[in-house]
């Protein structure tokens, strides 16, 4: 089969098939060689590697992976492409594709049973109304992941890499930067797809930790605090926390947290870092109790 990171290859087959776009799916199918590339280089795709894609279309990166990987796993949801999948990789015999839901299978057991337990790699095309529970669902399944390289909307990719004191940095940066580094390896305007997207697109990495870069004596509290602080990002920290009757912290407690951290009482959850984070949640815990 001819390469569909080729235009008039990707066309062909939409017409052969007579491909209506699914918007529920969010599908757009990428259409530009360089950028493929991108995502094989980022992700560090070699003869070693047993990877997991989510979301193949039509078999665009997909051919482009198992060109380079020992196996290549690839989860559509969408039934009405699983023929056109079966011809465009009609030539690889090193994959397997799956008609189901990513969110409901069991990744653990994928990379138990063909990779023998050892660190997968992710790789992506994801529909941006799903990026962020298909992220944050593979990070805290606590799978083994080497890395997982997706492209998603530019605005979401900044995100996850935002530092503090910007206007991206939020509770999806922490959330992400808690598991792993993240990195945007590319920018990729809306041309490089058919249909074109409404916005702008990156290629972001995650380097995913081996445990998590941050001591929380409590995960769930510190997350709880994170999403506390950024649901009113322009309150000061105590304020927000004070204001979610489910944390049950009450403004002293927090008072005296920061105070500890040699913190002001007027500071904002938007400056802390993912360790400073941690060494509050810790501290408020321990006053808690």
């Amino acid at each position: 089969m001819a390469s569909l990171g080729i235009p008039q290859n990707t066309i062909e087959i939409l017409k052969k098939y007579n491909i209506k776009f699914q918007k529920r799916f969010g599908q757009n199918f990428l259409i530009d060689t360089h950028v493929l590339d991108k995502i094989i280089d980022a992700a560090g795709v070699s003869s070693n590697d047993f990877v997991l894609e989510i979301g193949p279309g039509i078999g665009t990166l997909t051919q482009y992976l198992c060109e380079n990987a020992r196996e290549v796993m690839a989860v559509e949801i969408d039934s009405s492409l699983i023929p056109v999948l079966s011809e465009t990789l009609s030539g690889y015999n090193n994959v397997t594709v799956v008609n189901e839901d990513i969110l409901k299978i069991d990744i653990k057991k994928i990379a138990e049973e063909r990779n023998g337990g050892k660190a997968i790699k992710v790789v992506a095309n994801l529909p941006y109304y799903i990026t962020t529970p298909v992220i944050m669902g593979l990070l805290e399944s606590h799978v083994p992941l080497e890395n997982i390289t997706v492209m998603v909307q530019r605005e979401v990719a900044q995100r996850m890499q935002a530092q503090p004191g910007t206007k991206d940095y939020g509770a999806l940066s922490l959330a992400v930067q808690y598991y792993s580094d993240a990195e945007i390896v590319a920018n990729v305007p809306a041309n490089c797809f058919i249909p074109r997207p409404g916005v702008g697109s990156a290629v972001i990495r995650l380097r995913c930790h081996s445990k998590p870069c941050v001591n929380a004596d409590d995960e769930n509290f510190m997350f709880r605090i994170i999403r506390a602080s950024f649901n009113q990002r322009r309150k000061t920290l105590q304020n927000g926390l004070a204001n979610d009757s489910s944390l049950g912290v009450n403004k002293e407690q927090a008072a005296d947290a920061l105070k500890q951290m040699g913190l002001k009482e007027t500071v904002r959850g938007e400056t802390l870092s993912l360790g400073q984070f941690a060494e509050f949640s810790n501290i408020l815990g321990s006053i808690k109790l």
